[in-house]
């Protein structure tokens, strides 16, 4: 019988784009272990070691989304993140001011708000790699080199890392598979899984942590993968009437479809946003709070396991779950688009189609954004109630889970896509793997 993992190195087109997939996030994760000029690994590695009994949340979470990077202060210790921040800035900007919009919107506008996205990247990275620098000044022996022909080369090497990374994942999405930058985030949270599985074996045996309470733990997190996973593929189904139409000498009879909601339309991105701009102040609040009173308040305050943080993590997610729903399905392009084509929705008046999609899209969108709300807060509940070390529970919940989840089934169906085009069967024969774009 036909094994669909044989098919997809059958098909050539497919095992390039994965081989070609494959070497850049094995060129990422060798990057992650190269530290910046100017910098002792044995020093930073002796100072983590004696942090390990009280430990930092703050380095912990950054150091944990950047696949180990940041504690190594390597060429990607900062990833992607300052691009996704810039991500944001750009859209809302764009939102904000109608003339970039119309920019935007006409052609090869895209390109150019692109162009200005990985401009203020750029200027992101400075900032944070000058925190970094920054900060690593106050390590003992960390630094083997005068400090400012240090702070100019370590900001330069940082960004230029970032920006690398950046490339990378352009060019994964063009002509690997999945989406580049997701893929590189996604591989930096896997990347942690043996090493947080060895610490949770560790403390088990240790006695400091109680193997029920972690067979419980891991049994919740088998179940929560399954609701993301349904949360994921669940649609609503907009039904749409087409009539007969005219289209030169040939008569087109009347068609029936729908227009398929999903009940998280933005997926993953509002964490991954959320995140983003939630790390930005971290790292700058950590890296320069010592000297002054406001940024080490604002430090504190922004704890990833405190009350704050994790309140403005949800509203974060629920805000950019609207935001990012409206921005990719405009219920009034998507009516434009049903009416210029001679459609309608059953039972529903044509120029009241605008006002009945945006209803529906609301109504979806809430409980969806709550959902992801809820996965969030994994971690803290994890770590707090079961006691398990950071590593792990950052894995086992949170914007780790969703990411995983949400890049893996984004990635198997355009594998899937893939098969079926070159004629062989999916990679599942009950049931349908959908991106999440329409």
């Amino acid at each position: 019988m036909a094994n669909p993992l044989v098919d997809i190195f059958h098909v050539k087109e497919l095992r390039q784009r994965i081989l070609y997939t494959f070497m850049w996030l094995a060129l990422f994760r060798l990057g992650t272990f190269l530290p910046i000029p100017g910098i002792n690994a044995a020093a930073l590695q002796s100072y983590f070691a004696n942090l390990g009994s009280t430990g930092s949340g703050v380095t912990d979470y950054l150091d944990f989304f950047s696949g180990g990077a940041f504690k190594n202060f390597s060429l990607f210790m900062l990833g992607v993140m300052p691009y996704i921040s810039a991500q944001i800035i750009m859209q809302l900007v764009v939102i904000v001011f109608p003339k970039l919009k119309k920019i935007s919107e006409e052609e090869g506008g895209r390109k150019r708000i692109a162009r200005w996205t990985r401009i203020s990247s750029v200027f992101v990275c400075i900032v944070q790699s000058y925190a970094v620098t920054v900060w690593a000044d106050r390590i003992p022996n960390a630094i083997t080199m005068a400090k400012i022909p240090y702070m100019l080369l370590a900001i330069l090497t940082v960004t230029t890392g970032s920006m690398f990374l950046v490339w990378v994942g352009e060019q994964i999405t063009k002509r690997g598979i999945g989406n580049g930058v997701s893929l590189i985030i996604f591989a930096g949270i896997v990347a942690r899984l043996p090493n947080a599985t060895y610490e949770l074996m560790v403390n088990i045996r240790r006695g400091d942590l109680n193997a029920i309470f972690a067979i419980v733990a891991i049994a919740m997190f088998v179940a929560v993968v399954a609701l993301v996973v349904m949360e994921q593929q669940g649609q609503r189904k907009i039904p749409v009437n087409y009539a007969k139409r005219v289209v030169g000498r040939r008569m087109y009879g009347a068609q029936n479809t729908y227009i398929p909601f999903k009940i998280n339309p933005s997926g993953v991105i509002p964490v991954i946003f959320a995140s983003s701009i939630l790390t930005f102040p971290l790292q700058i609040s950590q890296s320069l709070g010592v000297n002054v009173k406001w940024l080490r308040d604002l430090s504190y305050l922004l704890s990833p396991h405190g009350f704050w943080y994790n309140a403005l993590y949800v509203a974060f997610i629920i805000f950019f779950a609207y935001f990012y729903t409206q921005v990719t399905l405009n219920p009034q392009q998507i009516s434009k688009n049903i009416r210029e084509n001679g459609g309608s929705i059953p039972g529903i008046r044509s120029e009241k189609m605008e006002e009945h999609l945006t209803r529906i899209l609301n109504r979806i969108i809430l409980p969806g954004s709550l959902y992801l709300g809820l996965i969030a807060l994994l971690p803290t509940v994890v770590m707090n109630v079961f006691k398990f070390p950071s590593q792990m529970a950052y894995l086992m919940g949170g914007t780790s889970l969703l990411i995983l989840v949400g890049v893996d089934l984004d990635t198997m169906s355009q594998i899937n896509a893939l098969l079926k085009m070159h004629h062989h069967d999916g990679l599942t024969r009950k049931g349908h793997l959908r991106s999440r774009n329409l």
